[in-house]
C-alpha cells in the first residue's frame, strides 16, 4: 500500500498507520483532502466548522503527526506558510502562481531530469529532491503583461535576473534571462 491511500476513509487511514482516530484527526484529513495545498489556519478553520472549538495548536498537532506518518505532506514554497496535501507516496510536484500563489499538483517532470542528485551530499543521506515550478496561473496571466510580475520578494533564481521596474504602487520585476540563456552569436 502506498504510504496514503487516499481511497480509504479517514478512520481506516488512520488505523493502517497505527494513530489513534479522534474527531480532530478525522476532521484534519477531511479538510486537507477536500482543500488540497491549504495552510494551518485554512484548516483549522475548516476544522472548526466541522467539529466545532478546536485549538489552532491542537490543529498543529494532528498536522504534524500525519505528516510524520505519511497520510499528509507538507509543503513550503518560497515566501509561504507550510501547505498540506493528502497527495502523497508519489513523486509530484507543484506549479505556483507568483500573483495570487495557487498551487497545483503537477506529475513527474518530463524530458531531461532536472538535477535530483546534488553534486556533493556533505555527509548528507538524500531523501527526496523537491521541484517547485513558478510562474503565473492561466488567469493572473491573461490580466498581467507576461514579463512584468508583481511580486516584493521574488525567487532567487528571478531576483538573479531580476530588472525592478515600477508598476503603480507595487514593486514589479521583469525577469531578463541569464546570460547562459542568450544565444551565441
Amino acid at each position: 500500500m502506498p504510504l496514503n491511500d487516499a481511497t480509504l476513509e479517514p478512520t481506516a487511514q488512520l488505523r493502517s498507520v497505527g494513530l489513534r482516530v479522534t474527531a480532530p484527526r478525522v476532521a484534519v484529513l477531511t479538510a486537507v483532502a477536500a482543500q488540497p495545498h491549504s495552510d494551518a489556519d485554512e484548516v483549522a478553520a475548516v476544522v472548526r466548522s466541522r467539529i466545532g472549538s478546536v485549538s489552532t495548536q491542537a490543529v498543529y498537532d494532528v498536522l504534524r503527526a500525519c505528516v510524520g506518518a505519511g497520510l499528509l505532506r507538507r509543503i513550503e514554497p518560497a515566501g509561504s506558510s507550510a501547505l498540506y496535501e493528502s497527495r502523497t507516496g508519489d513523486n509530484h510536484h507543484h506549479l505556483v502562481c507568483r500573483v495570487c500563489t495557487t498551487v497545483v499538483d503537477v506529475d513527474c517532470v518530463v524530458g531531461r531530469p532536472p538535477c535530483l542528485e546534488p553534486s556533493e551530499s556533505h555527509g548528507f543521506v538524500v531523501e527526496e529532491a523537491e521541484i517547485v515550478f513558478w510562474g503565473l496561473c492561466s488567469d493572473c496571466a491573461s490580466t498581467h503583461d507576461s514579463h512584468v510580475v508583481s511580486n516584493t520578494q521574488p525567487s532567487a533564481a528571478s531576483a538573479r535576473n531580476a530588472i525592478p521596474t515600477q508598476a503603480a504602487s507595487n514593486q514589479a520585476f521583469r525577469v531578463s534571462p541569464s546570460v547562459g540563456d542568450h544565444p551565441s552569436t
